[in-house]
C-alpha cells in the first residue's frame, strides 16, 4: 500500500520540508482553503517558507484513505498551531494558539502528489485567534 502521505504528514511534523516537496510532482497544484491555487513545486516551497514564518503547526492523528488505484486519496486530522507573526491583512499575532479539524484532498501520480486540496473552518480559526 502506498504510504506517500504518511511520509507526508511525517515531514511536515518535523519541519522536514525538503522531504515534503521531494514527495510532490513537479506541477503539483496547490488548492488552499481561501486565495488562488498556486501551480509548480517552487509556489509550493514558497507558501511552506511563508507558513513557516508565520505559524508552528502540527497534524496529530491524521486518518489517511487512499482510492483502490492509488490515485485519490484524502486525509482528515486535527491541526494545533501557535500564530507565530502576523500574516498580511489576519488579525495581529501574538503567540495565539489554536485547534482546527482540516480535511485534505489529494491526487497522486507516478508515485508522485499531484494535488493538494486543503479545507477547513477559516471563521473558527479566526474567533481562536482573536479571543486570545
Amino acid at each position: 500500500m502506498n504510504n506517500i502521505l504518511e511520509r507526508y504528514y511525517q515531514c511536515f511534523n518535523n519541519g522536514a520540508y525538503t522531504g515534503m516537496l521531494e514527495l510532490l510532482a513537479e506541477d503539483v497544484l496547490h488548492e488552499p482553503c481561501q486565495g488562488a491555487p498556486r501551480i509548480g513545486k517552487h509556489k509550493f516551497t514558497e507558501f511552506l517558507q511563508h507558513m513557516e514564518r508565520c505559524y508552528l503547526e502540527q497534524v496529530h492523528n491524521p486518518c489517511i484513505f487512499y482510492s483502490a488505484d492509488g490515485k485519490r486519496a484524502a486525509a482528515e486530522f486535527e491541526l494545533t498551531g501557535t500564530y507565530l507573526v502576523t500574516d498580511g491583512e489576519l488579525p495581529p499575532a501574538h503567540g495565539q494558539t489554536y485547534r482546527l479539524r482540516v480535511g485534505t484532498f489529494f491526487e497522486i501520480e507516478a508515485g508522485r502528489i499531484k494535488r493538494v486540496t486543503n479545507h477547513y473552518n477559516l471563521e473558527n480559526w479566526l474567533q481562536q485567534i482573536s479571543r486570545a
